[in-house]
């Protein structure tokens, strides 16, 4: 008896919403303590998602979602480049 494959759910950090993974953005958060968008879904480190909307993106700044997923100090440097990371990805 073959059964439905399960989709995996992730929360984003801005909104809160469950969607689906593959609908989100993957932060990583490198061995080495670096940002970086993970746009594979698949890189070593520890992985927070986000919509591919820039209004999340404000509210995971305003709400310190970032610092709370990994649970350390991040710098305004780094929103920066998330954002201009966001436009890259078409928006």
């Amino acid at each position: 008896m073959p059964g439905t494959k399960k989709i995996p759910q992730r929360q984003c950090i801005g909104c809160g919403q469950m969607k689906d993974k593959k609908d989100l953005i993957r932060i990583l958060k490198s061995p080495e303590n670096e940002i970086i968008v993970d746009t594979t879904g698949k890189k070593n480190g520890r992985g927070a998602y986000i919509c591919n909307n820039p209004e999340c993106l404000n509210k995971a700044i305003k709400q310190r979602g970032l610092e709370r997923s990994f649970k350390m100090a991040i710098d305004s440097s780094v929103y920066d480049e998330l954002k201009k990371e966001f436009e890259k990805l078409g928006q």
